[in-house]
């Protein structure tokens, strides 16, 4: 998973991530911080194998300018929360990602998110599963370009308390298609600790910031 999600989803080096939240909220974490998974499980969506998105990333794109446009680095992306609204027991937010550098890049395949919380920052219960319901496309961010995906959290007060052990969570460790580093985004929700109940799903990245 994210690594150490190895979720969510705020910094790599060079690389500014959102704080959504108040002036006096967490302090943001740095690149570094390591994610640690849960002591019985490796998160794939962040292992040292296993890129996020689990696929390899297909022939890059053309920009206009004729160059071939190489898959985005985390450390030139920025992270934050789009959009965001509630339907039936769960949470839909947009997971917005930005083009820092000054050339193209492009973004293909799923996310990894998870949940974090804590001093050094931790992943907290599962990393997010694939929505089946989205097709993997090659998205290609122009320079200060946008692309997002979709996350859905199902509300873990859903279930018993002695199912979901629920923990309150702060960030989002992001961990973009076919990269290995996270980004933090900084958001607050309620996580179920260990790894029985699964809250997390996300879509493909699209074009666009989600709004």
């Amino acid at each position: 998973m994210l690594k150490p999600f190895v979720v969510a989803v705020l910094a790599t080096a060079g690389l500014t991530t959102c704080a959504c939240g108040s002036s006096g909220g967490p302090t943001q974490p740095t690149n570094t911080v390591t994610v640690t998974a849960p002591a019985s499980t490796t998160p794939a969506a962040a292992s040292s194998s296993t890129p996020a998105g689990g696929t390899t990333q297909p022939a890059t794109s053309t920009s206009s300018g004729g160059t071939a446009a190489a898959g985005c680095l985390t450390r030139y992306l920025n992270g934050t929360v789009g959009l965001s609204q509630g339907a039936a027991g769960s949470t839909y937010i947009a997971i917005v990602f930005k083009n820092l550098n000054n050339v193209p890049c492009t973004l293909y395949g799923f996310p990894g998110v998870a949940q974090a919380a804590g001093t050094p920052v931790t992943d907290v219960g599962n990393p997010s599963t694939e929505d089946p319901s989205t097709a993997r496309e090659l998205v290609t961010l122009q320079a200060g370009g946008y692309a997002n995906a979709t996350l859905r959290i199902v509300q873990g007060l859903n279930y018993p308390t002695s199912v979901c052990k629920p923990v309150s969570a702060q960030w989002l460790a992001v961990i973009p298609p076919n990269q290995y580093v996270p980004l933090y985004v900084h958001y607050t929700s309620t996580a179920c600790k260990g790894l029985t109940v699964k809250l997390l799903s996300v879509t493909a990245v699209r074009p666009g910031n989600g709004g």
